[in-house]
């Protein structure tokens, strides 16, 4: 198994919309392309609480690939996107990092 972990940096004051696409039309849109999350969480208490991170399980970087490339091209996500950016952009930036567990990981 593969861990994608993704980091989005919110503009600021756009943390709360950004939560709102993802639960109400993002995790909608990757069901229909299979992609599975492991999890979502915000920052507590660290640098930044404008911040939403992220992992994605993947069987192999070929099929995050194929999935993926097709969740990006979704018509549907296009559309529904751009109506939640309507006030200007939520996202400044975004990070991913590929991660395997090790062979002492409680995630396999």
């Amino acid at each position: 198994m593969i861990y994608e972990l993704r980091v989005y940096h919110a503009v600021p004051g756009r943390l709360p919309d950004l939560l709102k696409r993802f639960d109400t039309i993002t995790l909608k849109i990757w069901q229909k392309h299979g992609i599975e999350q492991a999890g979502f969480w915000t920052v507590l208490v660290g640098d930044s609480n404008q911040a939403l991170y992220y992992l994605l399980k993947w069987e192999s970087l070929a099929e995050r690939e194929k999935k993926w490339n097709g969740f990006q091209a979704d018509p549907d996500w296009h559309r529904q996107r751009a109506e939640t950016e309507a006030n200007g952009p939520i996202v400044q930036r975004v990070a991913n990092s590929f991660l395997t567990p090790t062979s002492f990981s409680s995630v396999k």
